[in-house]
């Protein structure tokens, strides 16, 4: 399979720098066209403000979003920095649709559609699915596309992806920022961007940031240093070369949150409290990024990319946490364990994109492949207390409730778990967008995926593999009665092997199944009232099967099924001169229509809340002084498929103020949780909860030449 997936790459990187060369003199006499050769991710100018009309992600061609039968919301540079919003996880959070997982405290994990995923994450397109923090320090633009769509992204994204856009070196002159921000808890943000064009053809761009972590939460803290260059390089004129590297270093405290009480709701009174050992609880990560793209116009609406993508990630992570409360003895009993990983990944990725028609029909066809390796070794330590028996009868891994927790001793059992797989994909996909006339479009694709996975469990030899080949379709309807409005129909599908979104381990069982599906029906609009203004709405239904089912007699079978429906609207963009927002509604409404292995018939689904609302606006009274409030609202959530712990219903109010002292120099006061309200936004399980941060003031300056 390695040398097939090694065979196909070459051959189509041969053949597309082939091609390249031998159209690089026809190219010469050609006029230049009305798009970009980067036409599959397209960035913008700093200063654009929160509208984005590009939707070339969710089809990788150079599709307007409105034209897109699918939902996606996105947050734009000039909308993260006006929060001061420098993680992705923070700003995920002002997105309806997506609630948070805590991660386990080291990791971004989300709820999508009620899909839960901790490696549906991309970067301009293409596959980032370790689990770590993710900064946005050089990203101009999050989107968020929802809805399973394997055509575009492959195995997973059943409740949809993630994809940030990174910033690329631009031609257009020197530009120097910078942001320096710290908050009322000691923490603090250090954040450099710098373009400079080194000739007519090649620009180069650094971007780098230096974050110290701190809360309310005792003995919490941290850092993250990150730098990002990348370089841009004009090979003729209608072939540009990318090339991008990111190396990410994170450390800190690894915070498990606070236990439940009585199996119904978060423990009270210790949103402070750090239920773990100082020493131990932490969290490293070290991350390297490199990026090869390559683009061409060979003319006559013909255009091509290539990429190759190398990742590597180094990650451990150790915790003591809270597995639950004894409320007669006023005591906590504790875990833990040490965890580690090391990945690398190989990803290939080529798309040739045809524009052709007449005044009638116009035709966007898009052929492509995609050939990936993943090699993963992900090892444990469990936690073994070995205190000596208690004379007021504590169990080893007990101990006294109290503002600052008491750790029993303990110690490690080095090598408890090894688990070694070796991931190999190969995928085809076609898709064709069809303009018929001026009113209806018609989008539709088929994907081909070979998925071989093997993996061996080191401690006891036990190994297991199995392939899997999946062709999933997308198909969709766009009715236009005017070129600002869209209608849309859409179905989509996608698909997750069973051993789990990170393929660590394929056990006997899990091998013998294929996987689960997901099926996604949705009708929506879009619609443009202004130049910079964008109102969509849609209602979807996802439906997930083929999910895992254990019997009494110890039978599994593959009839665990689940559904979510929902509505959701949402307006982004200019509204008026002085007013900027980003403001959404989400209904979703989720639950096991069968018994699974996620529980029983009927139960609602974990960290799905019913009503969310995420609004963010800006206000500029004069061209200096500008004001910005928000407001994010979730109802209450059940923590875990038990349905027993609930997380209570909330609204968080945040506000902004900012002056320009002149072109080049601003400054900037953030307010999050400007009531202080006591909730609790996410879990990890029944007792792994997190209390969110009170009432903080975050002031900042930038400074652009």
């Amino acid at each position: 399979m390695r040398d097939q997936i090694s065979r196909a790459a070459l051959l189509a990187g041969a053949a597309f720098v082939f091609t390249a060369s031998a159209a690089q003199a026809r190219d010469a006499d050609q006029p230049e066209r009305d798009y970009l050769p980067t036409d599959i991710v397209v960035t913008g100018d700093r200063g654009t403000g929160y509208d984005n009309d590009d939707g070339s992600t969710a089809t990788k061609t150079p599709t307007p979003l409105i034209d897109v039968p699918q939902g996606v919301s996105f947050i734009t540079e000039d909308q993260l920095e006006d929060q001061a919003i420098h993680q992705l996880n923070e700003a995920l959070r002002y997105v309806p649709g997506i609630s948070m997982e805590t991660g386990e405290g080291h990791r971004d994990e989300v709820f999508i559609r009620g899909q839960e995923s901790t490696a549906d994450f991309y970067i301009d397109g293409l596959r980032d699915d370790a689990q770590y923090y993710r900064s946005l320090y050089n990203i101009e633009r999050v989107e968020v596309l929802k809805g399973a769509n394997a055509l575009i992204f492959g195995r997973g994204a059943g409740g949809g992806a993630i994809n940030r856009v990174a910033k690329r070196a631009k031609f257009s002159g020197q530009a120097i920022s910078g942001e320096a921000s710290v908050d009322s808890f000691g923490a603090f943000a250090l954040l450099a961007d710098v373009n400079q064009p080194l000739s007519d053809g090649v620009a180069l761009r650094v971007n780098g940031t230096y974050e110290e972590f701190d809360s309310h939460r005792d003995f919490y803290e941290g850092r993250f240093f990150g730098i990002s260059p990348t370089l841009t390089a004009q090979l003729g004129p209608q072939t540009t070369l990318i090339a991008s590297y990111t190396y990410d270093d994170d450390k800190r405290v690894t915070d498990r949150g606070v236990p439940s009480v009585g199996g119904t709701g978060p423990l009270r009174g210790f949103d402070d409290t750090f239920f773990g050992d100082r020493d131990f609880n932490e969290a490293e990560a070290q991350v390297h990024i490199g990026r090869v793209r390559l683009e061409h116009d060979f003319g006559s609406g013909l255009t091509a990319n290539a990429t190759v993508q190398y990742a590597d990630y180094d990650k451990v992570y150790a915790n003591i946490l809270p597995t639950g409360v004894d409320t007669v003895e006023n005591t906590v009993f504790l875990g833990g364990y040490r965890d580690y990983t090391n990945r690398e990944n190989w990803i290939g990725q080529g798309n040739l994109v045809w524009q052709t028609g007449s005044d009638t029909i116009e035709s966007t066809l898009l052929l492509g492949f995609e050939a990936s390796r993943q090699d993963t070794l992900n090892g444990r330590d469990t936690v073994s207390f070995t205190r000596a028996p208690d004379p007021n009868g504590l169990d080893p891994n007990e101990t006294p409730l109290a503002d600052t927790i008491f750790v029993p001793p303990f110690a490690l059992n080095v090598g408890a778990r090894l688990r070694d797989s070796q991931l190999e994909t190969l995928s085809f996909y076609i898709q064709e967008q069809l303009q018929i006339g001026d009113h209806i479009e018609l989008v539709g694709g088929l994907r081909w995926d070979r998925f071989d996975l093997e993996t061996v469990n080191v401690n006891t030899g036990i190994s297991g593999d199995r392939v899997d080949e999946k062709v999933s379709p997308r198909l969709g309807l766009i009715v236009k009665p005017n070129p600002d409005l869209s209608i849309y129909a859409s179905y989509a599908e996608s698909f997750l092997p069973q051993a789990g979104d990170q393929f660590l381990l394929l056990s006997p069982t899990s091998a013998q199944f294929e996987p689960e599906k997901f099926t996604n029906y949705e009708l929506g609009l879009k619609w443009a009232p202004l130049d910079k203004v964008l109102v969509t709405a849609a209602i979807f239904r996802l439906d997930r099967s083929k999910t895992p089912f254990t019997d009494t007699l110890g039978n599994t079978t593959l009839t665990g099924e689940s559904r979510v429906e929902g509505f959701e609207i949402g307006a982004v963009g200019e509204i008026t001169d002085f007013w900027k927002a980003n403001i959404g509604y989400t209904y979703l409404d989720g639950e096991l229509r069968t018994a699974s292995s996620f529980g029983p018939a009927g139960q609602r689904l974990q960290q799905t809340p019913k009503h969310q609302i995420a609004a963010w606006n800006r206000f500029d009274v004069t061209e200096a002084l500008g004001f910005g409030l928000g407001v994010i609202h979730q109802a209450d959530q059940y923590a875990s498929f038990s349905n027993t712990v609930e997380l209570p219903s909330y609204w968080r109010v945040d506000a902004a103020a900012y002056y320009t002292v002149n072109d080049r120099f601003s400054v900037q006061l953030n307010i999050e949780n400007l009531f202080d309200e006591t909730y609790y936004p996410s879990a990890h399980g029944n007792n792994n909860i997190q209390p969110a941060e009170p009432f903080s003031a975050r002031i900042g300056v930038r400074f652009e030449i």
